[in-house]
């Protein structure tokens, strides 16, 4: 298990650099643009960007997550080659007609999702750009995750997060275009990033024929993901848009709600990085027995690292608002942990698709997702008019609770997994109690409420420690690793 440990780790660093780079330069910048983008325009922002994404899981009908699964099936380099351009030239046909659709009925479709705003229909016009590059560079990239090019990915990555940011600040601050600019620098960066990926997969896309799994076949495994992932996705976002179009100031509520979920980008690396590097390993260990105790202990370390992220939010949120925003946006930090555990609950949702992906039983996913969804709809109706922003992260979590209930009692029987429950209740009662605890009783404010509240959060390793979570075998892994790093060249750890 060490050795796929040792691969997980290794991707997950190569997908996280980027997505570290780009949250730490966007929540660096977030102070800039928000002196330069009222709340409104930041919930126009919000509600276009998720809308691509949405839409993007629709036209792509699963063929991204049926290549992830079927490449690994067959070991014949010209016959995974024609998978490559079969799923390529698909995915480009889709976004193309649904682009062209888009551009035909941009008038009344930019009303709908954003009302009758100023530069409604160019807004929506730069988001159906960034529909089809998005959505083909997804693919691009997952062609680089199946190879474990991990630099190569990382790379490509960091230089759409320098495009994105260099243009974004020139269309913002220099050409004072507001949202436009945010959007326009976004998928501007994502198409030319696309572009040069095609150039280097060029060999591949254009190669010789040869047989590769029939359309039929993917779609098969694929259309049954495609209620389910859109689902989840719309659990997701349909805070966003009920803030938008059913509260008195909408927009303005929206735009500080989307700073919450932006600040919240601290997990959502995490997870994101988890998401791309996990199902390919997942999919890759071939003994059954291996698996079992693989995807047990991923699950446990997860949900203690993005716990512990999680409750570093809680304590800290109101200071990191304030420091990096506007003070039209300062009642971000209010949804911000329950936004936070909510996209932390999210990357649990992962390990249960990849259970049902092993089995190639993925019709079971979407009445989860279904159920998670009716579940957010409910609990927003409710909670937003009891608990204002806040409502929409605890019908989020609430949301997420349900779903994650159902996916377990729905895969259980497919694969059995070892998930360690004991350990997973020892992080619940650890985290959340001190995360809880130092919210409630420890300052609000002021110099010491920031610095008693940062010694809480650190605390939580230390009692983890001392509550013995680490097996010993763990411990026994870390100190030769600390030994290790100690030595110096040319020197060997005796055995």
């Amino acid at each position: 298990m060490t050795g796929y440990l040792k691969r997980l780790l290794r991707v997950l660093a190569a997908y996280q650099l980027p997505d570290i780079v780009s949250k730490f330069l966007s929540l660096g910048l977030l102070k800039l643009y928000t002196d330069y983008i009222k709340p409104g325009g930041y919930g126009e922002i919000e509600l276009l960007i998720n809308g691509v994404i949405f839409v993007s899981i629709v036209v792509r009908f699963g063929i991204i997550e049926a290549f992830l699964r079927y490449y690994f099936t067959d070991a014949d380099r010209a016959r995974r080659d024609a998978l490559v351009r079969r799923a390529v030239a698909f995915l480009l046909l889709t976004t193309t007609v649904a682009a062209a659709i888009g551009v035909a009925f941009a008038g009344p479709l930019s009303t709908l999702i954003i009302g009758h705003v100023q530069y409604a229909r160019q807004l929506f016009l730069i988001a159906l750009l960034g529909l089809w590059s998005f959505t083909n560079l997804e693919l691009a990239y997952a062609l680089l995750r199946i190879d474990e090019r991990a630099r190569a990915y990382a790379t490509a990555a960091l230089i759409n997060v320098g495009i994105t940011i260099v243009a974004s600040v020139v269309l913002v601050v220099g050409l004072k275009l507001g949202a436009r600019g945010i959007l326009l620098g976004n998928y501007g960066a994502s198409t030319i990033v696309l572009l040069g990926l095609w150039w280097s997969y060029r060999r591949r896309i254009l190669g010789p024929h040869a047989r590769a799994e029939k359309l039929p076949v993917l779609m098969r495994f694929g259309l049954p993901t495609v209620p389910a992932e859109a689902s989840v996705y719309a659990l997701n976002i349909v805070d966003r848009y009920y803030i938008y179009h059913h509260l008195h100031k909408g927009p303005f509520l929206t735009g500080v709600y989307s700073i919450a979920v932006k600040v919240a980008g601290i997990v959502v690396f995490t997870v994101r990085a988890f998401q791309y590097a996990w199902p390919p390993l997942a999919y890759s260990v071939t003994d059954d027995a291996e698996a079992s105790r693989l995807y047990g202990f991923v699950t446990t370390y997860y949900v203690l690292f993005s716990g512990w992220i999680v409750a570093g939010l809680a304590l800290e949120g109101r200071w990191i608002v304030h420091l990096l925003t506007h003070p039209d946006y300062y009642a971000a930090y209010k949804p911000l942990p329950w936004v936070a555990l909510g996209w932390a609950m999210y990357g649990l949702f992962v390990v249960f698709v990849v259970i049902a992906g092993r089995s190639k039983v993925t019709t079971r996913n979407f009445p989860a997702a279904l159920a998670g969804l009716v579940t957010n709809v409910v609990l927003l109706v409710i909670l937003l008019p009891r608990l204002g922003l806040a409502g929409a992260g605890v019908a989020l979590c609430g949301a997420y609770a349900v779903m994650l209930t159902a996916m377990y009692f729905f895969t259980r029987h497919l694969f059995s997994v070892a998930f360690e429950w004991r350990r997973l209740a020892q992080i619940v009662v650890v985290v959340g109690g001190i995360a809880t605890a130092g919210d409630l009783l420890l300052p609000t404010s002021g110099f010491w409420g920031f610095v008693l509240r940062a010694v809480a959060w650190v605390a939580i390793p230390v009692v983890m420690l001392l509550t013995r979570f680490p097996h010993p075998e763990e411990l026994a892994r870390l100190r030769a690793l600390g030994r290790r790093s100690a030595k110096p060249a040319g020197t060997s750890v005796p055995k």
